[in-house]
């Protein structure tokens, strides 16, 4: 089944990112590459996947909520690898376990220069998390209905490093605001999840 790509990810983009995309293309840089990882799993007989809320910094996603993920090492041999390890590393699983299924279309973001590549990936038996301390403030398990639920998508009004007081669209998952690129990235997996039940 092909992937939703861009047009999913975009119902979830400010229009001043929408702008930023497109000044980006234009620019002759090339971006650091990253990878983050959607792992679903089942817990209560239902499907959950996890994010993180990222600890307090002088970063540019500094507090944010996202996926687990981060920076592409030179070691990595591949991109899906880079999301194995660094969710790994942040949530306390042994990443072996679980199943890759796919990859999500590359999200480019501006503040930071990244260009991040979203994984799909499943787990077979409960998780039990544990926090890397120095960069991982919480862990937040969502139910997958949560994603899907249409009352969950909302906007917010906030102001970040290259925008002030932007209303801006949204996820509300367990009391938390995810936006931005997490969002744009959700959006797509949702369109996914929900043509994979429609058929």
């Amino acid at each position: 089944m092909p992937l939703p790509g861009a047009t999913a990810q975009m119902e979830m983009a400010a229009v001043e990112r929408l702008e930023e995309l497109q000044k980006a293309q234009m620019a002759s840089k090339t971006p650091k590459e990253a990878a983050t990882m959607m792992l679903v799993y089942p817990k209560h007989d239902v499907p959950y996947f996890v994010l993180i809320e990222r600890m307090i910094s002088k970063g540019k996603h500094s507090g944010q909520i996202a996926f687990p993920g981060g920076r592409s090492e030179e070691e990595d041999d591949s991109h899906a690898i880079t999301a194995l390890r660094e969710t790994e590393e942040e949530v306390g699983i042994l990443m072996s376990h679980q199943e890759v299924i796919t990859a999500g279309t590359p999200v480019y973001i501006p503040p930071s220069n990244y260009l991040v590549r979203p994984f799909l990936a499943f787990a077979k038996a409960n998780l039990s998390f544990t926090p890397q301390p120095s960069e991982v403030k919480s862990i937040i398990e969502v139910p997958l209905q949560e994603l899907l639920d249409p009352a969950n998508v909302s906007t917010h009004n906030l102001s970040t490093s290259y925008m002030a007081n932007v209303d801006v669209p949204c996820f509300l998952l367990k009391d938390h605001i995810v936006w931005g690129a997490t969002a744009m990235m959700l959006n797509e997996f949702k369109s996914l999840f929900t043509l994979a039940m429609d058929h």
